[in-house]
């Protein structure tokens, strides 16, 4: 199936989580949010949440300031 990371066409399995896509790209590292179709995924929820077709991913890390 096919999705978009952070804006570019990304081809992967289909029924994969958004945890299994992470691990298998080496992206999911401490302090990384996900954003699925415009909406901030909890990193609790990325094991359950089946990716679909044509989803859009906004991956990013987060940077705390003060």
């Amino acid at each position: 199936m096919r999705i978009l990371l952070n804006e570019e066409p990304l081809q992967c399995a289909d029924n994969l989580s958004a945890s299994q896509l992470l691990l298998q790209l080496n992206l999911d590292k401490p302090g990384t949010a996900l954003a699925v179709n415009q909406t901030i995924l909890p990193r609790e929820r990325w094991p359950h949440h089946i990716l679909q077709e044509g989803d859009h991913l906004l991956l990013f890390q987060v940077i705390a300031g003060g």
